[in-house]
C-alpha cells in the first residue's frame, strides 16, 4: 500500500511570516517527507494581499500551490499574475470573469492532484455557493488526491462543507481566522479535516497584527491602519498521510513551531 504525505500551512502574515516560512518550511518538508505542500499566502504582502515578490518567496520556500482568500484582491497590480501563474489560486466561487483560477490539476510524486480553493459566505462577501461550486469542478477521488482550502469565517460553515465532501475529497482545511484549532480528525468516510490551520507569523500579536493598533481599534472604534506584528514568526499547519490507492486520509496532525521542530501537537 502506497502512502503520500501532504502539508498545508496557515495564512502567511507579512515579512515575519515569510521569514519563518523560509527558515522552517524546508526542514519540515524534509523531516516529514512531504510529497506536496500547500500554503495560504493571501496576507503575505504586509498583511494584505500578495505581490509578485512575496509569491516568489513562498514558492521558493517549498510551496507547490499557494491558496488565498478575500484579501487576494488588495494589490491590484497582482491581478494579472493570477491569470498567468497556475500555482496561485483565488477562491473558485468568485463570479465568472474574475481574474485567476480557483482550482488546479497536476501530477507530482507519481500521483494526480487536484487543489481547490473556496471561500465561505457566512459573515463574509455574498459569493456563489461554495457547495455548488465544488460540485461543478471535474473531480474524482478515484483518479486524484483532492485537497481543499476553505477560506471561511464560520466554524459551522467549515464543518458543514467538510461533511458534505466527506469521502469525496482527501483533505479539507479551513483558513482565514489565523487561530489554529484543535479539532483535526478523519471524518467517517475518510476525509481529513481541521477547522483552521492557524497562521505563519508572529503569534504574540493579535491574529498576526500589531497588538497596540488592534487594542486601539477595539477600544476607540476608530479604523487605524493595521500593521503586521513584528518579531520572531512561527509556522502552523497540518501534515496528513493519505492512502494513494483510495485517496482517503489515514492520519492528520497539527504542526506548531512553538514546540521543537520534531514535535507534532
Amino acid at each position: 500500500m502506497a502512502f503520500l504525505r501532504v502539508m498545508m500551512m496557515g495564512d502567511v502574515m507579512g515579512n515575519p511570516g515569510l521569514t519563518a516560512l523560509e527558515d522552517l518550511l524546508p526542514s519540515f518538508i524534509k523531516e516529514y517527507e512531504a510529497d506536496l505542500v500547500v500554503v495560504n499566502g493571501e496576507n503575505a504582502a504586509d498583511g494584505f494581499g500578495l505581490t509578485e515578490a512575496t509569491l516568489a518567496r513562498i514558492l521558493a520556500a517549498g510551496a507547490d500551490v499557494v491558496t488565498s482568500g478575500n484579501h487576494v484582491w488588495e494589490k491590484r497590480e497582482f491581478w494579472p499574475i493570477l491569470d498567468r501563474e497556475h500555482r496561485i489560486l483565488r477562491p473558485a466561487n468568485y463570479p465568472l470573469g474574475t481574474p485567476g483560477q480557483g482550482w488546479v490539476k497536476f501530477e507530482k510524486a507519481g500521483a494526480a492532484w487536484l487543489v481547490v480553493n473556496l471561500q465561505g459566505r457566512e459573515r463574509m462577501s455574498p459569493l456563489d455557493c461554495p457547495f455548488r461550486t465544488f460540485d461543478g469542478i471535474p473531480a474524482s477521488l478515484d483518479r486524484e488526491i483532492i485537497l481543499v482550502d476553505f477560506h471561511a469565517e464560520a466554524t459551522r460553515e467549515k464543518e458543514a462543507l467538510a461533511y458534505y465532501l466527506d469521502g469525496r475529497v482527501s483533505l479539507l482545511a479551513g483558513t482565514h481566522t489565523h487561530v489554529q484549532t484543535a479539532d483535526e480528525r478523519v471524518l467517517p468516510q475518510g476525509t481529513g479535516y481541521i477547522t483552521d490551520l492557524g497562521m505563519t507569523g508572529v503569534l504574540e500579536g493579535i491574529i498576526g497584527m500589531d497588538t497596540r493598533i488592534c487594542l486601539d481599534r477595539a477600544r476607540n472604534q476608530v479604523l487605524y491602519p493595521m500593521k503586521c506584528a513584528q518579531g520572531s514568526g512561527a509556522i502552523q499547519g497540518i501534515v496528513a498521510q493519505i492512502d494513494a490507492c483510495t485517496g482517503k486520509t489515514v492520519w492528520i496532525q497539527r504542526i506548531n513551531t512553538r514546540k521543537a521542530a520534531s514535535v507534532l501537537l
